[in-house]
């Protein structure tokens, strides 16, 4: 039987689930650090982590603090610069993208910049980052978020990091790459995916507990919802003991 879990712990397992082995993952600071960890770990030690300031391929033994922290080259592919990964990105390299933000659209437009009217905000937020890079160019990008309208909106204050933008073909007419953006979106209440057509968010499939009307009340815009929608497998004993004892014994980021 599974233990109890928190719900940054079932996040983190929930992303390391979507990490794909023998793959290249542009990693951010906290959950996406664990859940990258946790994968390599679990089910995909071929995964290749990429870090905005230079490490790739680093063998996560032990959990890095932050994107530029020592540990990030760890038994490293190559210790580089940003420079250097961000082009790597561009080139097409990079397939898949983890990001966080304080807003996103039914697009997968996301906000990390300000709170309110740019030239006054209520609330200025950390700024992009890599992050505008990391949605522009890589193939697959996912956002991990908590789930309610507050971040959840209509329309976002500042586009930091491009999704669909406006909808079906925007990306293009921006000049960004084909076949590339948002893919899917890990929340404390759901994941949800992107429609083939319209571009828009739906709902892809329940944490455990939750129903649709929870996530529909939580979600500021109109969600569309698949045909089938399933639960999400609580996280295991095994996944919760890598997490705990080897993962983040300190709690630093659980």
């Amino acid at each position: 039987m599974t233990q109890k879990y928190s719900p940054s712990e079932l996040l983190i397992c929930l992303a390391s689930r979507v990490m794909e082995d023998g793959t290249t993952a542009f990693i951010g600071t906290g959950i996406p650090m664990l859940a990258a960890s946790l994968a390599q770990a679990m089910h995909a030690p071929n995964l290749v982590p990429i870090f905005e300031f230079g490490g790739t391929g680093a063998i996560l033994e032990k959990l890095p603090l932050a994107v530029g922290d020592m540990r990030t080259y760890n038994k490293a592919l190559a210790a580089s610069g940003i420079c250097d990964v961000m082009e790597t990105a561009q080139r097409g390299f990079v397939e898949f993208g983890f990001l966080g933000g304080a807003q996103i659209d039914k697009y997968g437009n996301l906000n990390s910049t300000v709170i309110g009217d740019h030239a006054h905000p209520k609330v200025r937020l950390p700024g992009s980052g890599g992050a505008n890079d990391v949605g522009s160019s890589c193939w697959r990008t996912i956002a991990i978020m908590i789930h309610d309208k507050r971040r959840f909106m209509e329309k976002i204050d500042f586009v930091t990091t491009p999704g669909y933008l406006t909808g079906p073909g925007a990306r293009e007419e921006a000049g960004l790459p084909e076949n590339t953006g948002p893919y899917r979106v890990v929340t404390n209440l759901c994941v949800m995916g992107y429609d083939d057509v319209s571009k828009q968010m739906k709902l892809l499939s329940l944490n455990p507990g939750v129903t649709i009307e929870q996530v529909i009340e939580n979600t500021g815009f109109k969600l569309l919802l698949a045909d089938k929608i399933t639960e999400n497998t609580p996280p295991t004993d095994e996944e919760l003991r890598i997490l705990r004892k080897e993962v983040d014994p300190d709690g630093l980021y659980r």
